[in-house]
């Protein structure tokens, strides 16, 4: 009893769903130990291990799969002739299975540990998973490694294992390598821990590799709670541990390099010592434009003996990377379920309700969610079809039956009109709910927890401060974040993440890069513990790691790209969705889509019902690459005075190099899919080409001879060369009037640059050709924007400049013609950058110059201010010779101004301005009376004798027109098809390597590898020659270990950046001599990027002096609180730049031919730098 007592401490509790009720009653709980009591670490102890008890529900999958029928067992069997439509079956199955285990235990964990009384230690109710692996393993070392097969695997679970992670699993056991395609979270992962127990009872060895440090980690728990902590081993960038273990978790860069060191030799030595399998997990990274590459180069270096084992969220075409796979590599068997062991509902969130997506069909959308029925229900008129209370108020009656007669249109439209860009903004932003109104929502209909997706960080930390005074945690759930908390911080100190506590304690948490690893790990174990009820995270968290949840809220269907905003794909789409639905746990898993200004419901089926894009190659050669590929001999020195070479390997040749690199995904894809998109663009081109002449003027002019008498013929044409004569007047009086238009804005604006913001109309059409009002607050002249991030991109981008200011035109058409740039605040939240040409008038009303309260900023100084906080992503709506309008998604801090802009239905027609102007009005009278004229001689041309013929021919040209249309844009996609498959593999592996046979690192003829390339090739980094030249500088000699870090990390804060939005915040500026080393490099820097765009590369050489200082002052010595205090950078971009100067110093006392001194500055700037909380313990 006293040994019990010491362990009582230790007690873990892997699910917070059990209950008391769920325990059998011949375990009697220690009376000090509650349900409140929070997870504690396990104990290795193997005293402890004797009194861990199994408890499961007497409705488990593992009892109830023993009592199958006959008639059961015999179906199992058939199951594996089904055809592939069956895929379903078994995870039906597993629902008739799991579908009764009580108060909600979690099947997944496998595990629920409790410590019991001494007299009842002994009670065996099961076995845990990893004794159930320990068991197999002594078995097969007993009765040798024929007992092992898809049976004996599927006993290690509770549970009965899907069809397809049968089918993949059997694959295996044949010695074939395997692609799984099947939707986020429906059990990829026990298919590569199957094969790992399979390979640890033979004794062999297996990698497993993931994108992630953080998902490396967590398999690296996971993995050693089933197998032991002797049989796996961790390898990142930032941990080693147990690295000769017999599974190996690993990051994919970390093995990509290690194969390098076999791919170099031409001997057939792998390297990979004794490795016999590799789990390339979340292998649908391969389209990934900056990392894809990595996952290619495995699969093309891999030693032929190693299955391969690759795990793919569902994508498009599976079949062609199993096929890839298979003729490089070797058979190769695909397995692919299209179906989701949690089912998905999809859900849609207004303001005033939650409402299903979709029809009851499930394949259109909810009617209920139109733009038409939410206008017409936003105004209190409902149709009587769903309206189930009669009603004895007559105007209500009337109401319904005018509804009634009215079109509801999917698209938003009444009786065929459609909605202005006006209208569906005002509807759309009638039906925003905020972050409450949906999180009520899903607590009412006990959708929580949830994951809720915003695609910033900042939105993710407004998000938490915006619902942190709504507790979603009982007294109890509250008591054990509260200890939990404490305990983190007692381990942690500088680690908790204080504006976040308070949220925290409430059940609701952010997760992001912003936020350090240690702290990010802590929130992932309190959701999994059920202790917080909403994470508010960023697309990463999307990326494999272990969150699962009821509900995923997915809070806008677009998002910020480098080229501006962009819409999700269907792909990131489901990716995000498959964190809803926890197997064992959940019937159903529930995604919501929510109204934002910017996208409705339609939006949403569009992406949920396109078609999932393809994995696309992004092979690209780097120095790292070819050094490895080409390097042979290396340059030596004898004993005596006398320099020669000696061959210590041969390095392969061009022509073997092709070879290799001719091996890629897109090589493969091209060579399948390139020569029948070229027939089909080539066949296209010509019908292109034969339709044209079809309707050029002489076609038109012979069929118009032929069918038409001569006094008709000649009539019509008479006419018609009339019509194209005051079509030219037309085209004239139009661009009089817009010149006209500039002229009388100009002084008009220039009134408003220090006065009143006036309300304005801007006019536009869209990508659809669809015309659209906007109204808007106007906040001035660009050029009046001094030392602003838009001045200096206006004027420095000629994709501003209006065509008509190129133009040296000196043609009579009113005032010289000179468009300006001016900026506005819509009512849509949204920037525009504009000239005259896009404003329909302008208003006397507007915004009053004054400042809110005394002492604050006038508020055209407050927006500029927010404007320059936006990273300059300007998305263009339309253009003209007149120049052009842009479009910039606004922030949280310019919603409340924009709210303020009222809809054109409140301004009046009296307080216009532009109308003013009588040159304007007689230039738009002129206009309108030749658009008159033209119009009255087109109804006298459809006057006249032939005209019912020549109407024919006509429409039959307008009916060629839009064929050409539609070939065209078949062609264009065929050619975006053909770039994307393309290879430029090659021609990228040839321009690298003159730039390293002139920069003096291999002799690509005699490959003769010098000192230079010898470092670079053993470096891991984004431009391995760059970082090579820096660290074989001899200036870094004179440097101490601080300085040495402040310099290195120059080199890989590439993406680092201050957030605008931290007012007031600052960064360390490092020292004298750190500058002046980087100053010195700046030159070497030239020297590299001169040499690579003469060749064709375009490779960063990253070398940034911003943020050297904060690096400096960490290395010296100063605490977290000190250098984080008013910080203007996020933590998790701070530990991120820390880290990766740790990297980088940590391979220093590695590579080649680097000087000692430097190597021990490197380890000891190393030492110094990795301590809590940047350190990340592995375990």
């Amino acid at each position: 009893m006293n040994t019990l007592c010491s362990i009582l401490p230790r007690v873990h509790f892997t699910s917070s769903y059990l209950k008391p009720s769920a325990l059998p009653k011949s375990l009697i709980l220690s009376p000090n130990l509650g349900f409140c009591v929070p997870k504690s670490l396990r104990s290795s102890s193997p005293i402890s291990l004797r009194f861990r008890v199994f408890l499961r529900s007497r409705s488990s999958g593992f009892h109830l799969e023993s009592q199958l029928s006959e008639e059961e067992e015999e179906e199992e069997e058939e199951e594996e002739f089904e055809d592939d439509d069956d895929d379903d079956v078994a995870a039906d199955e597993y629902y008739d299975i799991s579908g009764d285990v009580s108060d909600g235990v979690d099947q997944s964990d496998d595990e629920g540990e409790y410590l019991v009384d001494a007299a009842e230690g002994t009670t065996r109710l099961e076995e845990f998973k990893w004794q159930r692996v320990e068991k197999l393993c002594n078995e097969v070392r007993e009765f040798g490694e024929e007992l092992i097969d898809v049976d004996e695997l599927a006993s290690v679970y509770d549970f009965r294992i899907d069809k397809f992670q049968r089918l993949a699993i059997k694959a295996f056991l044949r010695g074939s390598s395997v692609v799984v395609s099947a939707p986020t979270s429906s059990g990829k992962t026990l298919i590569a821990e199957a094969a790992a127990v399979a390979t640890v009872a033979r004794k062999r060895r297996l990698f497993y590799t993931t994108p992630l440090k953080a998902l490396s980690n967590q398999k690296f728990r996971e993995f050693r709670e089933t197998f032991g902590d002797s049989n796996v081993g961790l390898l990142t960038g930032d941990s080693a541990v147990n690295k000769d273990a017999q599974i190996l978790i690993m990051t994919t860069e970390i093995l990509r390099n290690m194969l390098y060191q076999s791919v170099g030799m031409s001997s057939s030595g792998d390297g990979l010592f004794h490795v016999d399998v590799i789990v390339l997990d979340e292998v649908h990274y391969l389209s990934d434009i900056s990392r894809g590459t990595v996952w290619e180069e495995i699969v093309i270096y891999c030693p032929n003996k190693v299955q391969l084992i690759c795990l793919s969220a569902t994508v498009a075409n599976p079949d062609e990377l199993a096929g890839w796979i298979g003729k490089i590599h070797g058979r190769t068997e695909l397995v692919t379920s299209p179906k989701r062991p949690v089912p998905l509902t999809w859900h849609f969130s207004t303001k005033r309700t939650l409402l299903p997506l979709l029809d009851e069909t499930g394949t259109k959308m909810n009617r209920k969610l139109s733009l038409n029925y939410l206008q017409l229900n936003a105004s209190g008129i409902r149709s009587r079809r769903d309206d189930g209370k009669r009603r004895d108020d007559g105007r209500r009656k009337n109401s319904r039956k005018r509804v009634n007669e009215m079109n509801y249109d999917d698209n938003g439209s009444i009786s065929g009109q459609p909605l202005s860009k006006n209208d569906i903004n005002t509807i759309r932003r009638s039906q925003v709910p905020q972050i409450t109104d949906t999180l009520w929502q899903l607590e009412e209909k006990d959708m929580l927890p949830a994951v809720w997706f915003i695609f910033s960080r900042k939105g993710c930390d407004a998000a938490v401060q915006y619902v942190e005074d709504f507790s979603l945690l009982d007294d109890c759930e509250m008591s054990e974040v509260e200890l939990a908390l404490k305990r983190f911080r007692l381990q942690y100190p500088d680690a908790v993440r204080q504006s976040a506590v308070k949220g925290l304690k409430q059940g609701v948490a952010a997760h992001h890069a912003g936020c350090l690893p240690l702290w990010k790990s802590f929130i992932e174990e309190l959701f999994q513990r059920g202790l917080v009820k909403v994470v508010f995270a960023t697309e990463t968290l999307a990326a494999g790691i272990n969150m699962p949840a009821r509900t995923a809220v997915i809070a806008s269907l677009s998002k910020r790209s480098d080229s501006g905003r962009s819409q999700l794909t269907s792909n990131e789409l489901l990716q995000m969705a498959g964190r809803a639905g926890r197997r064992g746990i959940d019937e159903r898993g529930h995604v919501v889509l929510v109204q934002t200004p910017y996208e409705g419901a339609e939006e949403g089926c569009k992406v949920l019902f396109s078609a999932l894009e393809p994995l696309v190659s992004q092979f690209t050669a780097s120095y790292g690459m070819v050094l490895n590929l080409l390097s042979g001999s290396k340059v030596t020195r004898r004993s005596n005075a006398s320099e020669d070479m000696k061959s210590a390997q041969m390095g392969r040749t061009l022509e073997e190099a092709r070879k290799l690199i001719e091996q890629s995904f897109g090589n493969y894809v091209s060579s399948n899919v390139m020569l029948a998109s070229r027939e089909e663009l080539t066949k296209i081109k010509r019908e292109i080409e034969t339709l044209t002449l079809e309707i050029s003027d002489d076609a038109i002019d012979k069929k118009s001879r032929k069918i038409l008498s001569g006094a008709a013929y000649k009539e019509i044409t008479n006419l018609q060369e009339e019509l194209r004569a005051e079509k030219r007047l037309r085209t004239e009086q139009r661009r009089r009037m817009e010149s006209q238009k500039i002229s009388s804005l100009k002084p008009l604006l220039e009134e408003f640059e220090t006065g009143q913001l006036p309300f304005l109309c801007l006019q536009f059409k869209d990508s659809d050709g669809v015309q659209q009002a906007v109204p808007a607050v106007y906040l001035g002249k660009v050029e009046s924007l001094d030392g602003s991030k838009l001045k200096n991109m206006v004027s420095s981008d000629d994709a501003f400049v209006p065509n008509a200011a190129r133009e040296d035109s000196t043609s009579d058409l009113g005032p010289t013609l000179d468009p300006s740039y001016f900026l506005a605040l819509g009512s849509d939240n949204s920037w525009y950058l504009f000239t005259e040409k896009w404003i329909k008038t302008v208003y006397k009303t507007g915004f009053p110059n004054v400042a809110l309260a005394q002492g604050d900023a006038l508020p055209r100084e407050i927006m500029r201010m927010l404007l320059d906080k936006e990273e300059m992503k300007w998305e263009k709506l339309s253009d003209s010779e007149f120049g052009g309008v842009w479009c910039m998604e606004g922030s949280l801090e310019t919603w409340s101004w924009s709210l303020n802009v009222p809809v054109f239905s409140s301004l009046s027609e009296q307080d216009e301005l532009l109308h003013t102007s009588e040159a304007y009005n007689e230039a738009i009278e002129s206009y309108k009376e030749q658009r008159t004229r033209v119009a009255r001689l087109k109804k006298k041309i459809a006057r006249t004798q032939g005209f019912k013929e020549y109407k024919k021919i006509i429409d039959a040209t307008k009916l060629t027109e839009e064929k050409i249309k539609r070939l065209n844009a078949r062609s264009k996609r065929l050619t975006n098809r053909i770039e994307q498959i393309e290879p430029s593999g090659w021609k990228d592996f040839l321009q690298i390597s003159n730039v390293i046979h002139e920069s003096r690192a291999l002799d690509i003829n005699n490959h003769v590898k010098f000192p230079l390339g010898e470092t670079a090739a053993a470096i891991r980094g984004e431009n391995e020659l760059w970082l090579a030249m820096v660290l074989r500088n001899k200036i870094l000699l004179e440097l101490k270990p601080a300085q040495l870090a402040a310099v290195l990390s120059s080199l890989v804060s590439e993406g680092i950046k201050v957030r605008p939005w931290k007012n007031n915040s600052y960064i360390y500026e490092p020292s004298t001599t750190v500058l002046n080393v980087i100053n010195f490099l700046e030159e070497q820097r030239s020297y590299l990027l001169h040499l690579q765009e003469r060749h064709g590369v375009n490779i960063s050489c990253c070398l940034d002096s911003q943020f050297a200082g904060m690096v400096e002052a960490w290395a010296s010595g100063l605490t977290w609180r000190e250098i984080m205090m008013d910080c203007a950078m996020d933590e998790g971009d701070l530990a991120r730049l820390l880290r990766r100067t740790i990297d980088l110093l940590a391979q220093v006392p590695k590579l080649p031919d680097i000087d000692p001194l430097l190597q021990s500055n490197a380890r000891s700037a190393s030492d110094v730098m990795d301590r809590p909380p940047i350190s990340e313990l592995a375990g």
